[in-house]
């Protein structure tokens, strides 16, 4: 999978677009306005980048951009954890996982829906 990092404010962006798909510069910029306060300079901006970074793609037709995603939520989210993973626990998830349960605690159902993916991941059908 392709490296990418997303900035917290370009998660907004993206949020939206995985929510509907295409849109057009300014129907995110009048979101962002209305969700985040953002001005609509701000938002091109990011968009600018997000489309430089390949996150996000742009269809210009005339003067209207339509912009969609060109990742996955799933793939970013796995990207923005594998990088938060090794950032924080050294690529260790067992780490995390015993950082978390000392905090917190887990219900029944999570221990149970661990142990599934866990036995799921034991027999290579996950």
């Amino acid at each position: 999978m392709e490296k990418f990092d997303l900035a917290p404010a370009e998660w907004n962006i993206m949020e939206c677009l995985w929510e509907r798909a295409p849109q057009t510069g300014r129907e995110l910029t009048e979101q962002m306005e209305a969700s985040m306060g953002w001005s609509r300079s701000t938002t091109l901006t990011l968009l600018r980048r997000m489309v430089g970074k390949g996150v996000v793609t742009c269809d210009t037709e005339g003067t209207k951009n339509t912009f969609s995603p060109a990742v996955r939520r799933e793939d970013a989210a796995l990207a923005e954890t594998e990088t938060f993973l090794d950032r924080v626990y050294q690529g260790s998830l067992s780490m995390m996982v015993s950082a978390m349960t000392r905090r917190q605690a887990i219900s029944k159902e999570e221990i149970d829906e661990l142990y599934e993916l866990l036995r799921q991941m034991e027999e290579g059908t996950k």
